[in-house]
């Protein structure tokens, strides 16, 4: 339900320093010839991210692989409570842990409850990045879903709603192409107010509108022919089309609502009307060749963007809305990779020493070149059909009203596939390999950048790197993001995200103990960063730019009983401090912007304090000290203590099992779809200052990528319907570290 307090009060003074400080992304105040745009801009909102990494001298315990069963205490008791097959504990004797079902729910969804059973049957708990990483996720979508449902709406709404009238004024007044221009732009806020608009059917319980709601938010009367053909094809959902109001080629498949937006209908509705702003555009360039327009027609798009942004920057108070929308979401999710309503008002008062509402021909002309001296998109998002590489970049580039946002991985997917990528120079079938191109991106590309020596082999055994060019492309954005400073890393919650999870996709060395040091380490810690970054994408998958191709284990029947067990904390201490670093920023920075709510400040206080105490209790661990027995009372009271973290969270947003589509090929017609599962268990074989060697166990993430047709995007539910009936098989290279069983994938 709606509060009283509906509009975000955010402080001018936060959001003009955000906004100064290069909010305003890719393009917006960023010539051409600037440097890569993983380094562009800068935020002042990294300042809230405050970090101090750790001196840990490594010098734990540690044991010989493979591993003698025997000489591990608690072997025989652990093995009986969680059914380790023969397999399973052939895989912990090698590699000194091993993944396993989890035996008590094999549909486990949540990531506390184990945690609280294991510590009842007596299995010592160890605990794991896996969980803190997914408490991290229900804090960040949580506190964006409310903020979105319960203010961004109505701000949205008043900003199109103002922009309409504008518009219909503007129509009624003006000649020529200024007037074709504003007809644009009243089909282009008449879509914007129909989606936001809730049906007849859409308000009552649990719906997000109430019934003053559909008295309140009504759909224009009449809406322009284009408007409703438009929406015929975004409510359709309807692929690859073109636009009736722009005339170029849509993806109307991105318009269904998915992530957290399935959640209520004002949700639903609010995800729409923000993909139709973050995706279309008032394109800049238009005539014969790679233009996806005529220059008439980029002519009447220019000069309707120019519209937009002179009518907000005549009215202070709607800037400010739009401003409110555009600042918070950067914060969670980055800058956009296209220009916007600052960009054109820059270059208009440049050109024209002020902002002119309505131009002439002569004066539309005059902005298009000064527009083509900024920076153009270096994701290419789908717009138009058949074009190719910065071929393809150059002609989508233009105005959208609230851009999708620059964000790395995506970059780094439209970098890595045809044409950049070259011809295939392998035997084999990759999963990247369609139609004899690299078609599809692999979520390993994204590890690989981000510091991890096992994704980059994988990608040579799996031979998804086996392309002419690969290596090129992928050591140029290597330098590229060696050039990125902790400043960088931490100028929105998104990379910061990110930069949190390298810690653990290094190589572990002398003095970790023995499980860490094997490469089926690497491929956990691989396979649990997989799994937080499709949390994140899923998180985001409204505001974060999308890149496209270019042209059963059964139940125990013991009775629950607490046992004072040893346990541990995966020895992992700066990945704690800097999840710890990202926790307060996101406190710091909500409550910067007036968007911090008591219940969900409670709980990022609980997550701090948890997360301080793991980076200190796990870097004794790592420097061979011996756990007092608050450390043990601690870790085997962390299930309490990480459910305290979800006060008053909706079941659904606690579930592991999610999907994101992260990556579009609408020539083979195709999505790359990242999926998280259920709720695995972890078995380690823990060193002890003594010698002894104790197994524990924690939850753990499953996680999957596979591909689906362009017309099925998955929803979470369609997802879950999916896992529970035929889920796709997971990764080959986790089958070294997990022991499944059997007819699972």
């Amino acid at each position: 339900m709606e509060r009283t307090l509906v509009i975000l009060a955010v402080s001018v003074a936060v959001v003009a320093v955000f906004l100064m400080a290069g909010c305003t992304g890719g393009g917006e105040d960023t010539p051409e010839n600037s440097s890569s745009p993983l380094t562009a801009g800068g935020s002042a909102v990294s300042a809230y991210y405050r970090h101090a990494a750790l001196n840990v001298t490594p010098a734990s315990p540690s044991y010989t692989l493979p591993l003698d069963l025997n000489g591990v205490w608690n072997q025989e008791q652990v093995a009986s409570l969680l059914s380790l097959d023969p397999n399973a504990t052939a895989l912990l004797e090698q590699n000194g842990f091993v993944v396993i079902e989890n035996p008590f729910n094999p549909q486990e969804t949540g990531m506390v409850r184990p945690y609280t059973i294991l510590k009842q049957r007596g299995v010592p708990v160890f605990v794991t990045a896996d969980s803190v990483l997914h408490l991290y996720h229900i804090q960040f979508d949580e506190t964006m879903c409310t903020i979105e449902e319960e203010r961004f709406y109505g701000d949205l709404w008043a900003l199109d709603a103002a922009l309409l009238n504008a518009s219909v004024r503007t129509s009624l007044t003006a000649e020529g192409q200024a007037r074709d221009a504003a007809l644009r732009n009243v089909a282009y806020f008449s879509v914007a107010q129909a989606l936001l608009a809730p049906s007849p059917d859409q308000s009552g319980d649990d719906t997000g509108f109430s019934p003053d709601d559909a008295k309140r938010y009504t759909a224009p009367s009449s809406l322009p022919d284009a408007a409703v053909d438009e929406l015929a094809l975004i409510r359709a959902h309807a692929g690859l089309a073109e636009s009736p109001i722009f005339t170029y080629t849509e993806d109307y498949s991105q318009y269904l609502p998915r992530g957290h937006y399935t959640r209520s209908e004002r949700l639903k509705n609010y995800f729409m009307a923000m993909m139709w702003h973050g995706r279309m555009a008032f394109l800049l360039n238009g005539g014969e060749g790679d233009s996806l327009v005529g220059a008439d027609e980029a002519a009447i798009q220019t000069a309707a963007a120019a519209q937009i942004a002179a009518t907000l920057n005549a009215d202070p108070s709607l800037m400010a809305r739009w401003e409110r929308i555009y600042a918070v979401t950067s914060f969670y999710a980055g800058y956009s990779d296209d220009l916007g309503p600052t960009g054109y008002i820059e270059a208009m008062k440049k050109t024209f020493g002020g902002v002119n509402r309505t131009l002439t021909a002569d004066e539309t002309a005059a902005l298009q070149e000064a527009l083509r001296a900024y920076r153009t998109p270096a994701i290419y998002g789908g717009t138009g059909d058949g074009e190719e590489a910065q071929q393809a970049l150059n002609a989508t580039a233009g105005f959208r009203f609230m851009g999708q946002r620059f964000v790395p991985d995506s970059y780094i997917f439209s970098e890595l596939v045809y044409p950049y990528a070259g011809t295939f120079t392998g035997t084999g079938e990759p999963f990247t390999l369609v139609g004899g191109e690299r078609a599809i991106p692999t979520a390993l590309d994204v590890m690989a950048l981000l510091g991890s020596d096992r994704a980059a082999a994988l990608l040579d055994e799996g031979e998804d790197s086996r392309y002419l060019h690969y290596d090129d492309v992928s050591g140029r954005l290597e330098r590229e993001f060696a050039a990125v400073n902790e400043s960088g890393w931490n100028r929105n919650l998104y990379w910061s995200w990110l930069y949190s999870l390298r810690p653990l996709l290094g190589t572990f060395g002398d003095g970790y103990p023995a499980f860490m040091q094997t490469a089926a380490w690497q491929e956990k810690e691989l396979t649990t960063s997989l799994a937080s970054w499709t949390e994140l994408r899923h998180d985001t998958i409204l505001y974060a730019k999308q890149s496209y191709t270019y042209p059963t284990a059964r139940r125990i029947a013991v009775e629950p009983q607490e046992q004072a067990v040893s346990g541990y904390v995966e020895p992992v201490p700066e990945f704690y401090n800097r999840l710890d670093a990202l926790v307060n920023m996101t406190r710091e920075g909500l409550t910067a912007f007036d968007a911090m709510d008591p219940a969900p400040d409670r709980r990022l206080q609980t997550l701090d304090a948890a997360l301080r105490r793991l980076a200190d209790i796990s870097a004794r661990e790592l420097e061979g000290e011996s756990l007092t027995a608050a450390d043990h009372a601690f870790i085997r009271n962390i299930g309490d203590l990480l459910d305290s973290a979800l006060e008053d969270v909706d079941d659904r947003a606690k579930t592991t099992t999610i999907v994101a589509d992260v990556h579009s090929d609408q020539y083979n017609d195709l999505v790359l779809e990242e999926g998280v599962g259920y709720t695995g268990i972890v078995v380690i074989a823990c060193p002890a200052p003594d010698r002894s060697v104790t197994l524990a166990a924690g939850p753990v993430f499953s996680y999957y990528e596979f591909t689906e047709p362009l017309s099925g995007r998955l929803t979470d539910e369609a997802w879950q319907e999916r896992l529970r009936e035929n889920p796709p098989a997971r990764p080959w290279w986790t089958d070294g570290y997990t022991s499944l069983a059997a007819g699972q994938s």
